[in-house]
């Protein structure tokens, strides 16, 4: 049998050979220009309706597509046609020119004989077709022959490409047992080859590994389940290898292959199971309601929500004592105890339950119930209990005015363990700080310790412990909760609920409305009763007139007082209560009479009422003695500028001519000392600063200058020009009226006398430019001639 490249070989030589023996012929026919007659000696072929000559006009190129094999594998450039003209006579003078896509590069042609070759290997896949133009011209002129013509050179294919999948590997998931013939997923391949050309491109489908599990279409590609029955529990997980093959599936197609990996999805066909079928579980007679008794477990082998499971109790010989719960995130069932547990009243509990799947299939019930049973047994085991109260709270009640040591309830608990057990009560101090009540160490009863008032505290919460001393453990306790209500009684009088001042214009008849007020609460709701006093009764200005509503009007005779006669009036007011036994207190009112206008505005009370009146407020206060502690705080900071404050000193600039005198302890190098400071450069009588304006002295208009004496001649031995100058200076220093009144370093600028050039500078000349003779700088040297050359010269030579 022949291997694939063999195959390939022997396509290409086939269709080499068609192209090249089947349409040559055809084609070289139709590159011809077919023409009539030669210009200007066209033959006659008829006349027109009108009798007109008909004349056969030249026709254009008639060009057909050129059929050009692709990945031609010649050692030889692969021939594509012929170009033919008729101008072309075979003497050498028509040239075939070509243009368009890759001519001149994929594409050559001989311009003498018009054969067209293709230079290089082409791929149909990367190009199908060019188009290119074709012109034969004069070759001398350069002049065309004939008008420029369109071909078309199309790449003929070949089966050189594989099919190949859009995606490697595929994934995909069916349900488990899923019937025959269920779709799992589609494979596509693609091949590179013309498909309007042979069967190159034409794929088909077949399985290569994955049977017989599964099957795929030839056609389409479409994988299906091909086994029934496919249990995930079993096997989950398959790989199957499809291949595509072109040329229709027959012997020298290329091929392609996919992996295409499938997983069973689950699905609920497996009941839940018991792992036991009997459970047992021992609680003590103590455990608190709500808690776990224990853990009941049932497997399931789907995953996922179709191995949810519910729980539930279907028989017990202790109704609602218990109940079960599902704990969705372990799939266990838990025992949760509804009731409290008695070991001395049944010892022992039986369950029946039952778990079944959260989410059934009805698909596979036939295959059986869902659902399992277990049988769970609950052993109480006995405690030692604390002693248990009667109830679980007492409410006591007690009058406010109740003596000390009087019994005002009892509380009773006994042991559940053991009837004759002796228990034994106290008070939680803890709950009754202030001692106030204590209980009965034998039989409960509660008494009081001192005295209760309601007004203070209404109700008072204790506990009461209940020990037990039995012979098998003592000192287990439990507490009871005693609630102990204070009743009221009367035994507070009422006062007045408003003030007890009030100011009052002359000749007022109603003075003040008064009210009362009583601790008490008595269960009829308050009824107060007021009344002047008696010792006031027959000799007072005023009156009261009880309004019946717990409120009473102060009143007063007409003209019976004015702010002259007297500016302070005390009025007793009796208040007593309707309750038993009674009580009354009696309240004074002070009245201030005060001179008012006729709109009955307040004009002039006495001293104490102004002084009352008048009272700053505590914001005028604060805002007074902010003042002050400001006017204070700023009379501080002005002396202590003041005692700051100093003379502006002399030297205020740094153009001041003086130098402050700075030792810096230099002793310098002697004599020998060629780097210390060289005393030869003040020798120069010539540079005598002339005299600056001071800004730290009077000016010469109120002093007269000083009298400078001329300065004596150089005298250049040794350093005596030096002495001399600095003696002169200093007499004239010290002569001076205007000098300041105090040490100072004076600086002289003496720069002496050993220049030989002298001064060069223009400013200090005394003579003007014409004056001067520089011919001296031609004997300096070559650094200065071109100082000669300017100013060296007569002055013959300047004016001309």
């Amino acid at each position: 049998m022949w291997t694939d490249p063999t195959r390939k070989v022997c396509v290409l030589m086939a269709l080499w050979a068609v192209a090249h023996l089947g349409s040559p012929v055809h084609g070289l026919r139709a590159l011809r220009r077919t023409t009539g007659g030669r210009r200007g000696s066209a033959g006659l072929t008829g006349q027109d309706a009108n009798g007109v000559p008909l004349r056969r006009s030249k026709r254009g190129w008639m060009w057909n597509q050129f059929f050009l094999l692709e990945e031609y594998t010649g050692t030889d450039m692969q021939y594509v046609g012929k170009l033919h003209s008729d101008s072309d006579r075979g003497d050498g003078s028509v040239k075939y020119v070509l243009t368009g896509e890759g001519a001149g590069s994929l594409f050559k042609i001989d311009e003498n004989s018009g054969d067209i070759h293709a230079t290089k290997r082409l791929d149909r896949e990367e190009k199908a077709y060019y188009i290119l133009h074709a012109k034969a011209v004069n070759r001398v002129t350069n002049v065309a022959l004939e008008g420029q013509s369109e071909f078309v050179i199309k790449i003929h294919d070949i089966n050189d490409n594989e099919p190949r999948f859009t995606r490697d590997p595929y994934v995909a998931r069916v349900p488990e047992m899923s019937d025959i013939g269920t779709s799992v997923i589609q494979v596509t391949a693609t091949d590179a080859d013309d498909s309007t050309y042979g069967n190159s491109a034409r794929v088909v489908y077949s399985i290569l590994e994955g049977q017989p599990y599964f099957s795929v279409d030839p056609e389409t590609g479409l994988i299906k389940t091909a086994l029934p029955g496919m249990d995930r529990e079993v096997k989950e997980n398959y790989q199957v290898v499809i291949q595509a093959k072109d040329m229709a599936g027959q012997n020298g197609g290329l091929s392609g292959t996919a992996t295409v990996n499938i997983a069973l999805s689950d699905v609920n066909d497996n009941p839940p199971r018991f792992t036991k079928t009997l459970y047992d579980f021992r609680v003590p007679e103590s455990i608190e309601l709500g808690s776990a008794v224990g853990l009941i477990r049932a497997v399931d082998a789907d995953i996922g929500e179709n191995a949810e499971m519910d729980y539930r109790i279907i028989g017990s010989d202790g109704p609602g004592m218990f109940d079960v719960t599902t704990n969705r995130s372990t799939q266990e069932g838990v025992v949760v105890l509804r009731k409290p547990l008695d070991f001395e009243k049944k010892r022992q509990y039986s369950l029946r339950i039952q778990v079944e799947n959260a989410h059934a299939n009805s698909r596979f019930f036939s295959a059986g119930p869902f659902r399992d049973e277990a049988t769970v047994k609950v052993t109480v085991e006995d405690v030692d209990e604390p002693p248990v109260f009667e109830r679980a709270s007492y409410v006591m009640e007690v009058k406010e005015d109740t003596a000390r040591n009087t019994a005002i309830g009892s509380v009773s608990a006994s042991d559940p363990d053991d009837k004759n057990s002796l228990v034994r009560y106290s008070i939680d101090r803890r709950t009754d700080m202030d001692r106030m009540f204590n209980v009965h160490a034998g039989n409960g009863s509660v008494f009081l310790l001192r005295e209760l008032d309601r007004e203070e505290n209404a109700w008072h919460n204790i506990s009461v412990i209940a020990t037990e001393f039995s012979k098998c453990s003592a000192g287990v306790i439990s507490r009871a909760p005693v609630y102990v209500r204070v009743l009221d009684v009367n035994d507070n009088a009422p006062a007045f609920a408003t003030g007890y001042e009030t100011f009052v214009c002359e000749n007022a008849k109603r003075i003040q409305t008064v009210s009362a007020t009583d601790p008490d609460t008595p269960l009829g709701g308050h009824r107060f009763f007021f009344s002047l006093a008696q010792e006031a009764a027959g000799k007072a200005n005023f009156s009261v007139r009880d309004n019946k509503d717990n409120t009473a009007w102060i009143l007063t005779r007409r003209n019976s007082y004015n702010s002259l006669q007297k500016s302070v009036y005390h009025v007793p007011v009796v208040i007593s209560d309707g309750e038993y036994p009674m009580q009354s207190s009696t309240n004074t009112l002070t009245v201030r009479v005060c001179t008012c206008d006729r709109e009955g505005n307040m004009k002039l009370c006495n001293a104490e009422a102004l002084t009352a009146r008048a009272g700053l407020s505590t914001g005028a206060l604060v805002a007074i003695l902010l003042c002050v502690v400001i006017l204070l705080m700023i009379v501080v900071l002005f002396a202590a500028l003041r005692r700051q404050r100093k003379k502006e000193p002399l030297i205020i600039s740094k153009e001041d001519v003086r130098d402050n005198v700075v030792s810096y302890n230099d002793e310098g190098g002697g004599e020998e000392d060629t780097q210390a400071f060289d005393i030869g450069t003040l020798r120069n009588p010539e540079a005598i600063e002339e005299s600056k304006q001071r800004r730290d002295i009077v000016p010469e208009a109120f002093y007269p200058a000083a009298v400078r004496r001329p300065a004596p001649p150089p005298i250049r031995d040794h350093n005596g020009d030096v002495r001399d100058f600095i003696n002169q200076r200093l007499q004239d220093n010290d002569g001076d009226p205007t000098a300041p009144p105090y040490d100072s370093l004076a600086t002289y600028a003496y720069e002496g006398s050993g220049s030989a050039a002298e001064s060069l500078s223009s400013l200090e000349s005394a003579t003007t430019e014409g004056e001067q003779d520089y011919n001296y700088l031609s004997e300096w040297g070559p650094r200065f001639k071109k100082l000669a050359d300017m100013y060296g010269g007569d002055d013959g030579d300047s004016d001309s």
